[in-house]
């Protein structure tokens, strides 16, 4: 009996401890992990675009698509320049609706066409569909999406998926019987969901003739610039390669890669999600003209690294330098801890802000802000961020501290005083136990247990 006691002792203090972080940290997490954070002012005033849409009917046109939910803001921007960049296509952002929709990181796009409007311009399908992730796989809020891209398919168009977007074709029935490929992290969910589909691990993208899909997040680069070798040629790939200084791409076709798995210092996002109570906010400066891959590198590595928050930052609606619209979610800095501008440099900022401008120098966008997210946060951060977004930092130096031990101190923390409020109660609880009880008296005067 004294064992089991001891047993059930043990067993209660590890309840104790584990119940304050707990009960802290599960929250924090379930906000931290949705990327696709909406809008707190609901929706955005109308905004027209920039002007009416431009098309030669000489060139092959590519459709980038986005659901009313959003997209991964790299899955969507990357390959909308990378195409936009080779002069060879007519390049559209398309949803089911003309309203600002949300990418990754809280940056609002406003779509070019509606499908209606992209068939009514084309007078058919699109040559090029470009699907990144979305968040509401398989749920209802997909199917205006799902059906056009199942007309698209039918009509003779090549679909791109580009990471988690292949479970978007995949809920539509479009990779059944076919190879494809997704993100590392999710890819085993997928083959439970989808079990008609051949995934394949370990390449950067696969191609299956008419549908091509690409691994996590910046993987859809390499089988952007596939399908631009494919349709264009292989100088008009590599050219685009050298235009956004992507250093890994390979024309021979799919570069293998490790697949990654969750690992002892993956630990380093729940740390970030659950602890990092006072997570800094950055204000992101929209400015026209900006790079699409410059502006992606900044909302999709600190919004992938769970460890800062982004907030869109500009007066009035932008134009980048391709021509997508962007509207901003606020007019100013003001309450966020600094301000990074992406891409040029020559913008005056607010007085008394403190401003980043990462691609001052020369490179892949995505090297500066991922070496300026382990300056400001941790070189654990950025390596998890880096593995989220598939790309190999080896050669990329990374100073900052080593590891966010505040945040790790935290739950420590917490566990500590769950044991001492429990040690605590359970004293209470045997001193009241023990405590002097009055004896009771019976009617005729005398105390029960007194002799007579």
């Amino acid at each position: 009996m004294t064992g089991m006691r001891a047993i059930l002792a043990v067993v209660a203090l590890v309840l104790a401890a584990l119940a304050l972080p707990a009960a802290v940290g599960a929250p924090a997490v379930a906000g931290a992990l949705d990327l696709y954070e909406p809008r707190s002012d609901g929706a955005p005033e109308p905004v027209e675009p920039a002007g009416p849409v431009e098309h030669d009917s000489s060139k092959p046109t590519a459709a980038v698509v986005v659901g009313e939910r959003g997209a991964v803001v790299s899955d969507t921007l990357a390959p909308y320049e990378i195409l936009a960049r080779t002069g060879g296509f007519n390049v559209y952002t398309v949803a089911s609706e003309m309203q600002p929709v949300p990418l990754t990181g809280g940056l609002d796009l406003l779509p070019d066409l509606t499908f209606a409007g992209l068939e009514e311009l084309l007078g058919g399908s699109a040559d090029v569909v470009v699907v990144p992730a979305m968040p509401d796989v398989g749920q209802p809020t997909t199917k205006p999406v799902t059906d056009w891209l199942v007309r698209q398919e039918n009509d003779g168009a090549t679909l791109l998926s580009v990471c988690n977007g292949a479970a978007v074709l995949a809920s539509a029935g479009l990779l059944d019987g076919r190879e494809a490929t997704a993100h590392w992290l999710r890819i085993d969910e997928w083959e439970s969901t989808y079990p008609d589909v051949d995934w394949v691990r370990g390449t950067r993208y696969v191609d299956d003739g008419d549908v091509v899909s690409t691994a996590g997040i910046l993987s859809g680069i390499d089988g952007t610039l596939h399908v631009v070798a494919r349709t264009l040629g292989a100088d008009a790939a590599a050219q685009a390669a050298r235009a956004i200084e992507w250093p890994h791409h390979d024309p021979d076709g799919a570069s293998p890669i490790e697949q990654s798995q969750l690992e002892a210092s993956d630990a380093v996002v729940v740390f970030n999600t659950a602890f990092g109570w006072d997570r800094p906010r950055i204000g992101v400066q929209l400015t026209d003209g900006v790079g699409e891959v410059e502006l992606a590198s900044v909302f999709d590595t600190y919004g992938q690294s769970l460890a800062v928050g982004t907030v869109a930052v500009g007066d009035g609606a932008v134009q980048s330098r391709h021509g997508l619209t962007f509207v901003p979610r606020a007019e100013t800095g003001a309450g966020l801890d600094r301000l990074v501008v992406p891409g040029t440099t020559g913008h005056e900022v607010e007085p008394g802000m403190v401003a980043t401008h990462p691609h001052r120098e020369p490179g892949f966008a995505y090297d500066a802000v991922l070496q300026d997210l382990a300056r400001t946060t941790d070189v654990a951060t950025a390596r998890w961020t880096a593995k989220a977004l598939e790309y190999p930092v080896d050669g990329l130096r990374l100073e900052g501290e080593a590891w966010p031990w505040t945040e790790t101190v935290r739950p420590l923390a917490l566990a500590l005083l769950g044991v001492v409020l429990a040690l605590a109660g359970y004293a209470l609880a045997r001193r009241w136990r023990r405590r002097p009880r009055k004896a009771a008296a019976d009617p005729s005067g005398h105390r029960e247990g007194m002799p007579r």
